[in-house]
């Protein structure tokens, strides 16, 4: 029992008064019922894929809260005692993650205890199983059970607080209540399983593990349950629909930020509360639901949002009512918190960029929002200028946005501005007047000759050499501003004139401390230092990827994403990697325009040496998984596998698809996907199917559903090698060709282009689908060849 409760995340609560406090306060009193507890043998329990078998031992049930028992532990302390789970995924690619978690593409694992905690009917549907069955009750058993897991048990319901109030709330509890368990004593170490219909993908399980003292939450596998998957079974709609947001924000002197959030939204289901998103910087003081006082309860839930993957705070909202679908809702929320923080020098860093206010999955709305702070300070943010006043010491900007967006930013500083229109773009780069303390060079260490002798110093003793500390000229931060105006205006027009207009015809660039960027609706964050002079960075010279990161690639990744995440957004988690190839693919596709395609090539050949790279077990980074994992990538196995699957395997990706659609076709339909779908979410399926109308007449996988399965959704970079030979005579010859493909797995397969030059002829191009047997092919020609090259221009991922 030792290492279950230290498994154990335990939260601090917080909660105001009212209905949703009620229902909390009953579950931090939550207790195991000696009353109800069982002698069980041979129970079974399902949910879906999850089938449980509880073969001998005791179950127990805790004390109705609010009407319902929320949660049970069994304990197989018995002779003989043992319960097994066994699940089988029934997708490939969630077998092989499995399977590199635990050794097996199948889950069949027997354990000692576990802790359930639940909304939907199980504590209904295990009493009737296990009444039915004869079994008996134990109240002897029941007290020293409840004395020993009753603490267990009350921590991981905790954990889960914020998502047991919002169910046992809801007027949809059978509809959306979860199933969750926490299971000990096996030969997996303790681990997590839920079921859970408010997800698209019901099904997951996972583990906590740490890894050089950071906490990861490791998803083993994650997918869609059979009974949503055969239609038996829905997936709840969206709750609300966000109509308006309009905010009136102050920063203070000390850089504290109050604010008033006021939004209209409209709910699409009946419900009792309405669920937001806050930055856990961020405290709510008060909230009204249409003009009246209302709670707001919001509690830590340290376990549901390691295993959810987010470190905000789920803001629950409720009134005295339900708040009946269809029917608008005007909500108004006070909170304030410490998203600012100095970086010394003037240098100001924003924290909680996107979840400054109370927001929920990053909808589309209109934005209206005013800012209050120090008249020393600049202020830059999403949307256009109204109006800017001052009031004795303080500015007041006034900003609307003149599209919906899905959340809206603001950077704070002290600014040297450079601003340039073009094609009916405004472009506004704001460069920081000072450098941020990390940044600032250390002084050196520099010897002292002595003085030398003077005919007045004769007889008088001279200064000794000795060593001082001499300052460092400071980097200028303001060093590449006009250039960066230049280039990025450039970059905003030529994407614009490629993609379709962008959401917004202002952008702002702004610095931020650090090595990362991020793209807003109309205001870019960009890393210092980009700003400096590649000279006076704290990178070596020689290390010409990173000075083109910096100097190239990173303001057009993220002026990308005015298009691609901002103008389009992912549907779900697993196609987040689409957003970030697009935007990572167009900056290069610039880069590429502006320096050839040597330099392109140079980058690809760069981030397939980073996917090659080994983890500490041996096995590649890509082989962490195929890029529709998401964030589930970022593991305790590879802790570095995101960055380089979603960003590089996904560059090259669309790289591989540019080069089987040709330069024209790529580009239409990148057009076609931004226009048609702007201001909408969309999968990688409506990708693909979009992409396949793109591809040349008489092209090999003409739905590329191959290309997808084994690029998109599966694993592997493949060695191949050709051999060839050429028999007969001109003009009757016939070329025959062996490729061979080695470091897959064997069912791993693509096409592979052939380039075959004979004479002054037009190149032949054989598109052959490799295989783990020797993949043969025949052409015939006229002319011997006077070269056969294997993928000529990097059309393929493949090991060099």
């Amino acid at each position: 029992m030792r290492a279950f409760v230290l498994a154990v995340l335990a939260p601090a609560a917080l909660w105001a008064s009212g209905v949703a406090g009620d229902v909390a306060g009953e579950l931090r009193k939550a207790a195991l019922d000696p009353e109800e507890c069982y002698r069980v043998r041979d129970l079974r329990f399902a949910r879906d894929e999850l089938k449980v078998y509880l073969n001998d031992g005791f179950l127990i049930f805790s004390k109705p809260i609010h009407g319902q028992r929320v949660s049970a532990v069994f304990s197989g302390e018995v002779e003989g005692g043992d319960a097994e789970l066994l699940v089988m995924p029934p997708f490939v690619r969630e077998r092989k993650s499995l399977a590199r978690f635990t050794h097996s593409p199948n889950l069949d694992v027997h354990f000692q205890s576990n802790v359930m905690v639940f909304t939907d009917d199980s504590a209904a549907e295990l009493l009737a199983t296990v009444r039915a069955a004869g079994s008996k009750k134990n109240a002897e058993m029941g007290n020293l059970l409840a004395e020993k897991w009753t603490s267990v048990m009350a921590s991981f319901v905790a954990s889960f607080e914020v998502r047991l109030v919002e169910d046992l709330l809801s007027p949809r509890r059978k509809e959306v209540g979860f199933f969750y368990m926490a299971l000990g004593g096996s030969a997996l170490g303790n681990f997590d399983v839920i079921w859970d219909p408010r997800g698209s993908r019901q099904i997951s399980i996972g583990q906590v593990a740490f890894r050089n003292e950071r906490r990861y939450f490791d998803v083993w596998t994650n997918f869609e349950a059979n009974s949503f998957r055969m239609g038996r079974r829905k997936t709840p709609e969206m709750d609300f629909k966000p109509e308006q947001y309009s905010i009136d924000a102050t920063i203070d002197a000390d850089l504290l930020l109050k604010a008033v959030t006021r939004l209209r939204l409209t709910p699409l289901v009946t419900e009792r509360t309405i669920a937001l998103e806050l930055s856990q910087q961020v405290r709510v003081t008060s909230a009204k639901v249409d003009g009246a006082p209302a709670e707001a309860y919001s509690p830590e839930s340290l376990r549901a949002n390691l295993m959810r993957s987010s470190e905000n705070q789920i803001l629950l909202i409720t009134a005295d009512h339900e708040f009946a679908a269809g029917k608008p809702v005007d909500l108004e929320i006070a909170h304030e918190g410490k998203v600012i923080s100095p970086a010394g020098d003037g240098v100001y860093y924003v924290g909680a960029r996107g979840i400054w206010y109370p927001n929920r999955s990053l909808r589309f709305a209109p934005y209206e929002v005013t800012f209050r702070y120090p008249k020393g300070l600049d202020l830059v943010a999403t949307g256009d200028l109204v109006s800017e006043d001052t009031d004795g010491d303080w500015k007041i900007s006034r900003r609307k946005t003149p599209a919906p967006v899905r959340f809206f930013g603001f950077n704070l500083g002290n600014y040297q501005r450079a601003r340039i229109q073009k094609g009916g773009l405004t472009v506004e780069v704001c460069a920081n007047k000072k450098l941020e303390a990390a940044l600032q060079p250390t002084p050196k260490l520099m010897e002292m000759p002595p003085l030398p002798s003077t005919p007045w110093g004769r007889g008088r003793q001279q200064r000794a050499p000795g060593v001082v500390m001499m300052p460092s000229p400071a980097p200028d931060p303001t060093a590449r501003l006009k250039q960066l105006a230049a280039e990025i205006a450039g970059t905003f027009d030529e994407m614009a004139a490629r993609f379709g207009k962008p959401p917004v015809r202002t952008l702002t660039i702004s610095p931020i401390p650090g090595r990362f960027g991020q793209g807003f609706p109309g205001l870019v964050y960009l890393s210092t230092l980009a700003y400096l002079d590649p000279g006076q960075r704290p990178i070596a010279r020689t290390n010409n990827f990173q000075q083109m990161f910096f100097s190239e690639i990173l303001h057009a990744h993220e002026v990308a994403h005015q298009w691609w995440g901002n103008g389009v957004m992912p549907a779900d988690y697993q196609d987040d990697w689409l957003m970030e190839a697009l935007a990572n693919y167009s900056a290069l596709w610039m880069l590429e325009r502006r320096k050839g395609a040597r330099t392109l090539e140079t980058i690809l050949d760069e981030y397939r040496n980073d996917l090659l790279r080994k983890e500490t077990d041996g096995r590649t980074i890509e082989s962490a998984g195929p890029v529709t994992m998401g964030h589930r990538l970022s593991s305790s196995q590879s802790p570095n596998a995101w960055a380089a699957i979603v960003y590089e395997k996904g560059t090259w990706i669309l790289h591989m698809l540019r080069r089987r659609m040709g330069d024209e076709g790529f580009q239409k339909m990148l057009a076609e996907f931004y226009q048609s779908n702007l201001f909408h979410s969309v999968s990688t399926e409506q990708f693909r199917q979009l992409a396949q109308k793109y591809l040349p007449a008489g092209s090999p996988d003409p739905k590329l559903e191959n290309f997808f399965e084994q690029w998109v959704y599966g694993t592997g970079i493949p060695s191949l090698k050709l051999a060839w030979n050429v028999k007969g005579k001109a003009p009757k010859l016939r070329l025959t060709g062996t490729i061979t493909q080695t470091d897959v797995d064997e069912e791993f397969s693509v096409y592979v282009p052939v380039e075959i030059q004979a004479g002054k002829a037009k190149p032949v191009v054989k598109w052959v689908a490799t295989s783990n047997e020797p993949a043969q092919f025949e052409v015939s020609l006229s002319a011997m060849p006077a070269r056969v090259v294997l993928d000529p221009g990097n059309a393929t991922l493949v090991r060099k």
